[in-house]
């Protein structure tokens, strides 16, 4: 029993990290974050990344098997950038025998914990991804729109709008507008998952990319190859 509620008590140490936009990012945490690293890159993540993660844990004196929790971004973002960093966190996960955590960049820009909260992110074409929150907990699957004309089942009594177009979006609504300050994506995606952490999530699924839109990328015209059992 004593293990057990050690375990409950004594705050994990998290390695977070992030490829879903052009950068490569990671950060530790241990009640408070420890250190984080982020470069600008628009591809080549999925080289840089774990060099990066090795450095950032032998800098502060840690090694892999010091770590309780893994917290990856799943997006949404670049398509490949994500697989990178959710294919990596799983690996690690299995290598480590310890939970893998995804957070969206959702959660990591909601800051409404009461109350019903749009949180609303770039997006391609001069639309934007938006999810709904309601007391700090995602209502639905998120969605992907055009500012100008926001579907009329997102808006909510009280509403307030975080992040990209949050004045063009609340405008619209007759809403609150909250424009979403810059974060420290790693930093963020460690500190959400610490916290779920502390709330009971200890056995969370598998972390899987989060895709609001389909791939640009066309499928081959060719038919497949056929297979010779």
């Amino acid at each position: 029993m004593a293990n057990a509620t050690t375990e409950l008590t004594t705050p994990p140490v998290v390695l977070a990290f992030d490829t879903s936009l052009p950068h490569c990012a990671a950060a530790l945490w241990r009640k408070v974050v420890l250190d984080h690293v982020s470069k600008d890159m628009t591809r080549g993540q999925a080289e840089h990344l774990m060099p990066m993660l090795q450095d950032l844990l032998a800098t502060n004196g840690l090694v892999w098997s010091d770590l309780n929790l893994i917290a990856v971004g799943i997006g949404p973002g670049n398509f490949t950038g994500i697989r990178v960093s959710v294919a990596a966190a799983r690996g690690l996960g299995l290598a480590l025998q310890i939970p893998v955590m995804g957070v969206s960049l959702f959660d990591i820009l909601r800051q409404e914990p009461h109350g019903a909260e749009l949180v609303t992110l770039d997006a391609p074409r001069g639309q934007v991804h938006g999810q709904l929150f309601r007391d700090g907990i995602a209502t639905g699957a998120p969605c992907l729109f055009d500012p100008a004309a926001p579907p009329s089942d997102l808006h909510l009594s009280g509403l307030v709008v975080t992040g990209a177009s949050a004045h063009q979006i609340a405008d619209h609504f007759g809403a609150t507008a909250r424009v979403a300050a810059p974060v420290n994506v790693a930093a963020r995606i460690a500190s959400c998952a610490a916290i779920r952490w502390a709330q009971g999530d200890r056995t969370p699924p598998r972390p899987a990319p989060l895709y609001v839109r389909p791939a640009d990328a066309a499928p081959p015209r060719d038919a497949p190859p056929t297979i010779i059992a």
